[in-house]
């Protein structure tokens, strides 16, 4: 089982890497087709990905379940809107690390711990140095970070619903169609006022690959060999893997500062989600990792956007649930 382990990290590391690797790969683009345009065309690949593997029978929904999923679309479809549009200004880096201020504030808000208190108590001022102000600072690129933080939080609330009114990805795939069937004339305005080069399109059609379809599937396979916990704390460190591609890929520079804001952040994201489990009611793993199939995720519970099943999504102060509640509010009340 340790082999399994291990080609779990490695598995773990290719999926962030590709999701982070897929963001950069769309800030090439962004100097011909912008933001909007990008986003547009991974809307639409996201859309077919997740139809063709959830199959959902839209016929089947009702009324009363259309209006959580139409909540969710637009969900999708703002995040990433917002922050792609706080790449391009921001950077990556900071404006992943902005974003994953949305399932932190969740997790937290249903969390009763002393020691998610005393997490976020060491994460805030982290957070503020991030966003200090500047001489440079882009305040139009933060509050769009932030508007992704609080999309992905809004997300987290709205899945929970749509997972319990509809049966496995239906939901996520419904919302995602109808997330992309928006951006068509979204798209077609902004491509045809900036006409895409080869380069361009080939640039977002990748970035749509990469950060949807790729890390979705890998995610999948990886839960069937490492225990959720793991999985949430190794996710964290995306905003880390967020710089080290801003850096290399697009020459995306931060200072010292920065770096170490972003690492306590991470840090004490990871502490939160390592020591809270025990309390949280959720099985221990065992040390001869015998008990991997504990805490494996269902498919159903998937982040449509970001690739990765939905307690993924958000490792926060306090673990979440597959159906979005978390864990640690269940076992306090």
């Amino acid at each position: 089982m340790r082999r399994e382990r291990l080609v779990g990290v490695v598995m773990m590391l290719g999926s962030g890497l590709s999701t982070q690797v897929g963001a950069s790969v769309a800030a090439l683009a962004f100097p011909v087709i912008g933001p909007a345009g990008v986003v547009a065309i991974r809307q639409w690949v996201a859309a077919i990905v997740l139809l063709a593997i959830g199959r959902p029978r839209l016929r089947s929904i009702t009324a009363q379940q259309w209006r959580p999923v139409v909540g969710l679309a637009a969900v999708f479809a703002v995040m990433n809107l917002s922050l792609y549009t706080a790449i391009d200004r921001v950077g990556l880096g900071l404006g992943v690390t902005l974003e994953f201020l949305g399932p932190l504030a969740v997790a937290l808000l249903g969390s009763r711990r002393v020691l998610d208190l005393a997490c976020a108590l060491v994460a805030a001022p982290a957070v503020v140095l991030l966003a200090r102000p500047q001489a440079t600072t882009d305040y139009v690129g933060i509050g769009l970070g932030l508007l992704a933080a609080l999309c992905w939080a809004f997300y987290i609330l709205l899945n929970r619903k749509v997972g319990r009114e509809l049966p496995g990805a239906t939901g996520s795939a419904a919302a995602a169609a109808l997330s992309g069937l928006a951006y068509v004339p979204i798209g077609v305005v902004v491509l045809l006022h900036h006409p895409p080069t080869l380069a361009a399109a080939s640039y977002a059609l990748v970035a749509g690959v990469l950060s949807s379809a790729v890390p979705f599937l890998v995610d999948l396979l990886t839960l069937r060999r490492v225990p959720a916990q793991f999985f949430g704390v190794f996710m964290s460190v995306n905003p880390v893997l967020a710089a080290l591609v801003g850096l290399v890929v697009l020459d995306q520079q931060l200072a010292i500062v920065d770096w170490a804001a972003i690492l306590v952040i991470v840090s004490a994201n990871a502490v939160a989600i390592t020591f809270g489990g025990r309390k949280s009611g959720v099985p221990e793993v065992d040390s001869n990792d015998d008990a991997v199939d504990h805490n494996r995720v269902p498919v159903g519970g998937c982040d449509v956007l970001h690739g990765v099943p939905e307690l993924a999504v958000t490792p926060a102060f306090g673990k979440v649930s597959a159906d979005g509640e978390p864990l640690t509010s269940r076992a306090t009340q």
